[in-house]
């Protein structure tokens, strides 16, 4: 019996065969992460993949019964996965997985197209926590959706073929730029200086035009989507990283990609939810706007989550309450892993680690453990022994040291309805770079640890 705690690099610990595994999930999961950049990304990818599994459209109205699989697709952007168990959902409850599927980005302003100095640009919102500087002089695809007069709805995606254009944000040059570089680091690039260059060609149609550039980009994009400049207030539009996902290193053993943050958790919760056999009723959740509070219709401070469970509930002649009160949750949020580059951002013992498992964090916030969910000291151990007993390599750890700051999940909404509720996730470096970088040794032990619990 070992007395004292060591952590596992899953890597020394994985035979061939286990070896085998991770890589492969990995080659899923960086097609889904390719094909699910936003939000509403990954709702089409998610339901393309969940009626592949034989998952039909969910009603609020159905009365549901055992060995039904369904999804529900809430406002293009909010996915749930509901798969019916044989157990009694009144004494069992109902076991719940929540990842958010929204990352940061550059979304644009209502009234965004303008012209200066013979190039046209898009002006950009920043959208969740970012390193603006870090968004300069990159390339960037434009993704989303453009509504036109009458309901007609025009989908976006350009810069993710190797056939499409990218954009651009530029930067000052070294040589220029003293000015700049005496700037506190976060104070270098301002938000308002975040705008995309879309177009340097003018249109010959008018001479005294003063804005023939932007003239030329919007009859482009009439020609090619029917909308003009006024319909981009009515529209989702953002900028993301245009590359897709590589593996990194000699041997391949992580991966870096835009949106690591969340989607490296959706993923491993989507298939154990297609791959468990369990007698427990299963709810997979992707959500909306985490990265800016989880307010809105498609957040998860909505009530979309308890009208879910009600009409479960309802389906099998139970209280709600009770339904509620004796489910499980696993908010499966990333969390930051150790860095020996910024070493005194971390205290070492209480942090996570690459290439060491499935991160679970009793409680996030920030300094004195303000506007958290903590997880009590029996669904800890509830929690430890599923993952022992299945073979879950996994670790524990705050994100950063104490005084450094913190952050939040959605773990808190769901633990406000009743349910025991813990994070469990993956350790990530860089997070909300446009680049991200996680184990593959970590999504696949977050897989098994999804299955576990759906167990």
């Amino acid at each position: 019996m070992d007395l004292k705690y060591t952590r596992k690099n899953v890597y020394k610990e994985a035979d061939g065969k286990e070896l085998e595994k991770i890589y492969s999930f990995a080659e899923g999961y960086k097609k889904f992460l390719d094909s699910s950049k936003t939000e509403r990304d990954a709702a089409v990818t998610a339901k393309k993949l969940a009626e592949e599994q034989g998952f039909k459209p969910f009603s609020f109205s159905e009365k549901l019964k055992a060995g039904d699989k369904r999804y529900f697709i809430n406002r293009h952007k909010n996915v749930f996965l509901i798969k019916v168990g044989t157990e009694d959902v009144a004494k069992d409850g109902v076991r719940i997985m929540v990842a958010h599927v929204d990352s940061p980005r550059l979304d644009l302003k209502p009234n965004p197209m303008f012209e200066d100095s013979g190039l046209c640009y898009l002006k950009t919102h920043y959208y969740g926590g970012i390193k603006k500087y870090q968004w300069t002089a990159l390339p960037l695809a434009l993704h989303g959706v453009v509504m036109l007069r009458g309901g007609e709805r025009k989908e976006i995606c350009v810069g993710e073929d190797e056939n499409d254009p990218i954009f651009y944000i530029t930067d000052i040059l070294p040589h220029l730029g003293a000015e700049q570089s005496a700037k506190p680091l976060g104070k270098a690039i301002d938000g308002e200086s975040l705008n995309a260059v879309i177009g340097g060609l003018p249109s010959v149609e008018d001479e005294e035009d003063k804005e023939a550039v932007k003239t030329a980009v919007l009859n482009l994009l009439n020609k090619k989507y029917g909308f003009t400049e006024v319909d981009l207030q009515c529209s989702e539009l953002c900028f993301v990283p245009a590359g897709k996902a590589r593996d990194v290193g000699f041997d391949g053993a992580l991966i870096s990609a835009y949106g690591h943050d969340d989607k490296v958790c959706a993923y491993p919760e989507m298939c154990a939810l297609f791959d468990s056999n369990s007698p427990h009723t299963l709810v997979a959740v992707f959500a909306d706007k985490e990265e800016v509070g989880s307010d809105g219709t498609t957040g998860m401070q909505s009530k979309v989550i308890s009208d879910v469970i009600e009409t479960i509930a309802a389906s099998f002649g139970a209280n709600p309450i009770e339904v509620r009160y004796n489910s499980k949750c696993i908010s499966a949020d990333v969390t930051a892993a150790y860095d020996p580059a910024f070493a005194s951002a971390y205290e070492k013992r209480n942090t996570t680690f690459i290439n060491c498992g499935a991160a679970v964090s009793k409680y996030t916030g920030a300094r004195g453990k303000s506007s958290t969910n903590d997880a009590d000291a029996e669904f800890m151990g509830w929690i430890r022994d599923i993952f022992e007993d299945n073979g879950v390599y996994w670790q524990t750890g705050e994100l950063g040291a104490v005084d450094i700051g913190g952050g939040g999940t959605v773990a808190k909404f769901i633990a406000n309805l009743g349910i025991d509720t813990v994070d469990v996730g993956v350790p990530v470096l860089s997070m909300h770079a446009p680049y991200e970088l996680i184990s593959k040794a970590d999504v696949y032990s977050l897989y098994k640890a999804c299955l576990a619990f759906c167990k």
